[in-house]
C-alpha cells in the first residue's frame, strides 16, 4: 500500500470517526457539541455540595438518584468568566474514561441547544493556534449554516490527574 493511499485511508477514517449525532450546547455565545453516545442525561440545576481543595472549575458533587457525581463548570474549565446560573443553565451528565473504569461527571453549560446529525465532510480539523495551545480535547470544527460548532472529545477535556481528583471527590 502506498503512502498516499495510507494517508487517504486515515483521512477517510478520521472523517467517519467524527460523523454522527452530537448534543450541542452554548457557553459564552459559542456553540459546542459532544457525541450523543457519551451523554447519559441532561438535568436542570440542582444543589451542588462543594468539595474542599478541588480546582476552581470543580463545582462539587450532586446526589443523582443515590449516586454521587462530581460536577465541573465548563466555563471555568475553559478559562471563561463565571456567570450567575439562569433557568437555562443545566448539567449534562457524561461518561468519560477514567484510569480504571468509566466515570460519570456532570458538566455545567449555559444552555442545551439541540441534537444535530453532523456529516464527516462537514467537520474540519482543528486549526493550529501555535505550539503553546493544547487543543487535543477538540475533535474538530463542524461547519454549519449558522457558523461553526466546536466538537469536543469529552474524554480529553479533563487531564488524567483531574479525572483522578474527580473520582476521589465522588
Amino acid at each position: 500500500m502506498s503512502e498516499v493511499t495510507k494517508t487517504m485511508d486515515q483521512a477517510v477514517k478520521a472523517m467517519a470517526d467524527r460523523e454522527g449525532k452530537y448534543l450541542t450546547f452554548s457557553l459564552a455565545e459559542e456553540e459546542y457539541g459532544i457525541g450523543i453516545l457519551k451523554i447519559k442525561e441532561i438535568i436542570g440545576m440542582m444543589p451542588i455540595t462543594t468539595v474542599p481543595q478541588t480546582p476552581e472549575f470543580v463545582k462539587g458533587v450532586i446526589n443523582l438518584r443515590g449516586k454521587v457525581i462530581p460536577v465541573v463548570d465548563l466555563r471555568l474549565r475553559f478559562g471563561m468568566e463565571a456567570i450567575d446560573y439562569t433557568e437555562r443553565t443545566c448539567i449534562i451528565v457524561v461518561e468519560i474514561e477514567g484510569e480504571s473504569d468509566v466515570v460519570l461527571i456532570g458538566i455545567v453549560v449555559d444552555a442545551v441547544s439541540e441534537v444535530l446529525n453532523i456529516k464527516g465532510e462537514d467537520v474540519e480539523n482543528t486549526p493550529t493556534f501555535g505550539t503553546k495551545l493544547n487543543t487535543d480535547y477538540i475533535l474538530g470544527m463542524a461547519k454549519m449554516e449558522g457558523g461553526v460548532k466546536i466538537l469536543l472529545d469529552i474524554d480529553r477535556v479533563l487531564s488524567a490527574d483531574e479525572v483522578a481528583i474527580l473520582e476521589k471527590a465522588a
